[in-house]
């Protein structure tokens, strides 16, 4: 059988090249070569914490624009050279959960998190994409290669954030975390209609990006509690939304803690350790106070990717400004990977063009 290249997941705290068989394609599925790739902080948190246990040569990656190289006799709306947007999440179409409206758990909870959590992801001369009419997306012209890595997961995913905390116009919305997903968020509310948007960070660069896309004022968590400084700034009263990007178990004390009573909270932070989220007895109400916690994992499904990828290619989001670092061809994947396990200070996200 024929083989590819790809980088992988060898077990924990372990990764490197190995090489596979290119996978086959099913009736509705699709096989396609990535044209540039993106790492990102849940790659990390999985091959360096363990956040998804074990895997043993399961290759890596879930951000890709690529090009189709082979379909399936069942799917309709692709075809061979077509170039795509890639959506990190890709759910089987027929489940009983996507009927129900939630997709990103089909046959399970998290199911449609296929990439590199229990399918080989797309750090690989070619990879493979269930029910690729429901999956694939179009790329439009007017989008680079390297910004259609950022509608994989980067923008889907923040304003997933936004669309969980339910903004509304008006209201002054909280983003604790403003790496890529986050600054996806800050620009999400500002769509949105967000009248004053706090933003939680301390890196130059990303503050630079944030004010870019929206960002009024910055908070840094190295100043003290959170909540005290929203508190404060808000004259006691809190805001009406916060948006979770980043942080770890306790980061969802802080959010309570800020939000005002009828408030919400949408959390698209991935926990990569810890057993228990812990939330204030008090400040929750003793659970009564109408402060909604709803976390979410990202839609995938092509007409979600279309229509954000519609919005990039008309402007209204400039995903560029996310791309800090650039690199050509596959020996600079690793490189990469580790600058997102490094962070160094003027890193945002890096794209690799194949």
């Amino acid at each position: 059988m024929a083989k590819m290249r790809g980088y992988a997941m060898l077990g924990i705290g372990k990764a490197g090249w190995i090489e596979k068989d290119i996978p086959d394609c099913g009736p509705m599925d699709a096989i396609c070569k990535p044209l540039a790739i993106a790492p990102c902080t849940s790659d990390v948190h999985t091959v360096w914490e363990g956040a998804l246990g074990d895997r043993d040569d399961m290759l890596l990656g879930h951000e890709a624009s690529a090009e189709v190289v082979e379909v399936g006799k069942l799917v309709k709306d692709f075809k061979p050279g077509d170039k795509v947007i890639v959506p990190a999440i890709t759910p089987d179409w027929n489940s009983l959960e996507a009927q129900a409206g939630y997709a990103t758990h089909s046959h399970g909870m998290l199911g449609g998190w296929k990439f590199s959590n229990f399918k080989d992801g797309v750090f690989a001369e070619y990879f493979h994409v269930n029910d690729a009419d429901g999956n694939l997306a179009h790329l439009p012209e007017e989008i680079s290669v390297e910004d259609a890595t950022m509608l994989s997961d980067m923008v889907p995913t923040g304003f997933h954030g936004c669309e969980l905390a339910d903004i509304q116009f008006g209201d002054k919305v909280l983003v604790v975390g403003i790496g890529p997903v986050g600054l996806m968020a800050v620009a999400g509310a500002a769509l949105k209609g967000a009248a004053r948007i706090y933003a939680v960070g301390t890196r130059p660069k990303c503050i630079e990006v944030a004010k870019a896309y929206g960002a009024d004022e910055f908070i840094s968590y190295k100043d003290g509690s959170i909540a005290e400084q929203i508190l404060d700034k808000t004259k006691g009263i809190g805001v009406d939304r916060v948006v979770i990007a980043g942080g770890n178990v306790d980061t969802m004390i802080d959010a309570v803690k800020a939000v005002k009573p009828g408030g919400k909270i949408g959390n698209v932070n991935y926990y990569g350790k810890g057993d228990y989220i812990r939330v204030p007895r008090i400040e929750w109400g003793s659970g009564m106070a109408h402060k909604q916690i709803v976390g979410g994992l990202m839609p995938g499904g092509r007409l979600r990717m279309e229509k954000l990828g519609a919005l990039v290619a008309a402007g209204k989001v400039d995903v560029s400004k996310m791309l800090t670092h650039h690199y050509e061809g596959w020996d600079a994947v690793e490189v990469a990977l580790n600058l997102m396990r490094e962070k160094p200070a003027d890193l945002i996200k890096p794209v690799v063009v194949l």
